[in-house]
């Protein structure tokens, strides 16, 4: 099997390999994230360096890459360095990426794999953020 086939079906048994609730999971939009954000979200852009360099981030967002550029993720590592940041088990955490599908991974994970509550991720990921026209912060 080459490489990349090997990393996609991996992620895939890691993260499916339990029955996901879609409750667990929050979908949100561009104006949700805005409001989370106000009552005290953290927001975690799990995109690589190279993304957040090409489009920005979200103002306040936590750059927390999960999967590196070859597909390759340390959940351990990412885990330690989200709870560096996550202030309560109470505090929600929103997932933000390019279009959706690795936050929605990662979403899941967190609620399924680790227990996590108040779990949300921007569904269609940064695209819908600088489509709907908001602040983005370059580096």
């Amino acid at each position: 099997m080459k490489p990349i086939f090997q990393t996609i079906f991996t992620v895939f048994l890691f993260f499916f390999a339990q029955t996901i609730s879609a409750e667990e999971l929050i979908n949100i939009t561009p104006e949700q994230l805005k409001t989370l954000r106000n009552d005290g979200a953290l927001v975690v852009d799990v995109r690589t360096a190279k993304e957040w360099n090409a489009t920005g981030i979200i103002p306040g967002s936590k750059k927390l890459e999960f999967f590196n550029d070859q597909g390759e993720f340390d959940a351990k590592k990412w885990l330690d360095a989200l709870n560096q940041h996550h202030s309560s088990a109470k505090q929600p955490v929103v997932l933000v990426c390019r279009s959706g599908n690795r936050s929605d991974m990662v979403g899941k994970y967190l609620a399924n794999k680790v227990g996590m509550k108040n779990i949300y991720h921007l569904q269609n990921g940064i695209l819908s953020w600088i489509k709907a026209g908001n602040e983005i912060e370059k580096d």
